[in-house]
C-alpha cells in the first residue's frame, strides 16, 4: 500500500496511548457518521510493543494521593474492565501495604476513594495488617507494618499481548497503523500556528489533526513545536521557581525472578493481588545477612507467566546526565546505559524475602539479562494532557502511561470538541499559575 500524503488525523506513537486514542476516535467517527478509522493513520518508529509500552510492567491501579489522579484512573479503570479478556487484562486487585509514615496518607487515599465510589478495604495497625496480609500469603512476614490498603479493583495486563489486541481493535476499525516511519519534524503553513502536515522520512502527510503519544520521546516533540525547554513553576507554597527544565529522566528500576509462577500465588490457589510495599523498616540482604539500607524503599511484584516468573519494580533514580543529552535511543534492555543494575537486583530479591519467606535465598534465581528503560517526566511528575499549535493534542504521561488507557478515549473526545473535565488539572498552565498536585510520602516521584 503506498505511503499517504494526507490523512485527517495523524497519531504519532503506537503505544498505550496512541492505539487508545485512535480506538476511541474511529469508533466516535463511525457513530457520528462524520467519518471512519479511515481518516486516522498511526505513525510508530519500531514496531508495535517496541517502546515504554512493551516493556510495561502492566499494572493498574488507583493507589494515587491526589484527587485528579484517583478520578483519571477510575475511568481508565473502567476502560479495562469494558473488555478483559480482549484485553488480555487481569482483574486481581492491588495492594498498597505501609509503614506508620505513610499510613495518615494512605488512609486519605481510601477515603476519597470511597467518596468517588471506588471499591477498596483499609486495615490499621500492625498486628491487623499481619493479620490480613497472612490470610492472603501464610509466609507473610514483612516487619513494621501499620496499614493495608486493598483495592478491590484494578490488577495487571500482558502488554504485548494488549497492545497487539488494541491494534487488531482499531484495524478492524479501518485505522491504518504504519510502522518503521520516523517523524521528522511538524510543519506549519505560511505564518498560520496550525501544524499543516508531518514530515516523515518517508514523505509528509497533510494533516487537520495531530496526536503525540510518544512515551519517552516526547522531549523531543515538544522540540518540534518550539515549545520552552525551561518553565517558570509556582509551587504549593506560592513560591516562583525560575529556569526549570521542562523534562527529566528517571531510571526505571524492574526485573523478573525465574521461577514457576505458581509459586507466587495466594493461600487459596488463586492469583494475588498486585502487592506494593512502601517501609521505612530496616532492609538486609537475603545473601549474606549485610544491612542494604535503613531508609524509606519500596518495591511491587506480582507473578506473571507472560514475564515467565515474579515480576516487579522498585524505586526509580533520576536520571543526572543533561536532560538534552540523554540518548533515549536504543531503548529499554537494548540501551547500553539505561537498564536496571546489579544492586537493584539485590534489594529487590531482598525486599521479596522481607515480605515473603518463599522467597529467602532466591537471588540466584534473578533473570540476569538486562531489563528497564527510562522515563520521561514533568517538573512535578505528573501528566500533561495539553492542546497546542491549534490542532495538536500532547499526551506526556509522565510515565503513569500503562495503566492510564482511558486517556486515549478522552483526548479522542476533545480532539472532536468535547472538552472532558477530567484532564482539566492536567493542562500546561497549572505550573505557571501554581495550580500542581499534592504529594505523599511514598519513595515513589509519581505517588
Amino acid at each position: 500500500m503506498a505511503f499517504p500524503t494526507q490523512s485527517n488525523y495523524v497519531i504519532i506513537g503506537a503505544g498505550i496511548h496512541g492505539l487508545s486514542t485512535a480506538w476511541r476516535l474511529a469508533e466516535r467517527l463511525e457513530e457520528s457518521g462524520k467519518g471512519s478509522g479511515k481518516d486516522i493513520v498511526v505513525l510508530e518508529k519500531s514496531g508495535i510493543a517496541a517502546g515504554a509500552s512493551g516493556i510495561a510492567c502492566g499494572v493498574v491501579r488507583n493507589n494515587y494521593f491526589q484527587p485528579a489522579m484517583r478520578k483519571l484512573m477510575a475511568h481508565s479503570v473502567d476502560v479495562w474492565e469494558s473488555d478483559p479478556s480482549g484485553l488480555s487484562y487481569h482483574p486481581v486487585g492491588y495492594m498498597q501495604i505501609s509503614s506508620e509514615s505513610m499510613r495518615e496518607d494512605v488512609r486519605s487515599i481510601y477515603e476519597q476513594q470511597q467518596a468517588i465510589g471506588y471499591e477498596s478495604e483499609f486495615i490499621e495497625g500492625e498486628q491487623q495488617s499481619t493479620h490480613y496480609m497472612r490470610g492472603i500469603f501464610d509466609d507473610w512476614q514483612a516487619k513494621g507494618i501499620t496499614s493495608v490498603l486493598h483495592e478491590k479493583r484494578g490488577g495487571f495486563s500482558n502488554q504485548t499481548k494488549t497492545l497487539y489486541a488494541l491494534a487488531d481493535k482499531v484495524e478492524a476499525l479501518g485505522v491504518r497503523i504504519i510502522t518503521g516511519v520516523q517523524v521528522k519534524g511538524l510543519k506549519t503553513q505560511d505564518s498560520a500556528a496550525a501544524i499543516a502536515a508531518v514530515e516523515t522520512d518517508k514523505g509528509d502527510i497533510a494533516c487537520e489533526q495531530v496526536i503525540i503519544g510518544a512515551g519517552p520521546w516526547v522531549r523531543d516533540f515538544w522540540d518540534m513545536l518550539d515549545l520552552p525547554k525551561q518553565i517558570t513553576v509556582k509551587d504549593l507554597s506560592g513560591d516562583i521557581h525560575n529556569g526549570v527544565d521542562m523534562w527529566r529522566y528517571w531510571q526505571l528500576e524492574e526485573g523478573v525472578l525465574q521461577i514457576d509462577p505458581e509459586i507466587g500465588k495466594a493461600n487459596d490457589g488463586g492469583l494475588a493481588p498486585v502487592i506494593h510495599v512502601d517501609t521505612d523498616a530496616p532492609l538486609y540482604s537475603t545473601v549474606d545477612g549485610s544491612k542494604i539500607t535503613d531508609e524509606m524503599w519500596g518495591i511491587y511484584y506480582k507473578p506473571d507467566w507472560h514475564f515467565g516468573g515474579i515480576q516487579g519494580g522498585a524505586s526509580p533514580y533520576k536520571v543526572e546526565t543533561p536532560v538534552d543529552e540523554v540518548q533515549i535511543d536504543p531503548y529499554g534492555p537494548s540501551s547500553p546505559e539505561f537498564v536496571s543494575s546489579p544492586e537493584f537486583a539485590h534489594m529487590w530479591v531482598s525486599a521479596l524475602a522481607h515480605c515473603q519467606k518463599r522467597y529467602e535465598g532466591m537471588m540466584p534465581k534473578y533473570h540476569r539479562e538486562a531489563s528497564g528503560g527510562i522515563g520521561c517526566f514533568t517538573p512535578d511528575s505528573f501528566p500533561i494532557f495539553d492542546h497546542f499549535h491549534e490542532n495538536v493534542a500532547v499526551i506526556a504521561d509522565s510515565n503513569h502511561g500503562w495503566k492510564m488507557i482511558g486517556v486515549g478515549h478522552l483526548i479522542a473526545d476533545e480532539v472532536l470538541g468535547d472538552k472532558q473535565d477530567l484532564l482539566e488539572p492536567f493542562r500546561f498552565d497549572r505550573f505557571e499559575k501554581g495550580d500542581l498536585h499534592p504529594v505523599s510520602n511514598s519513595p515513589y516521584p509519581w505517588s
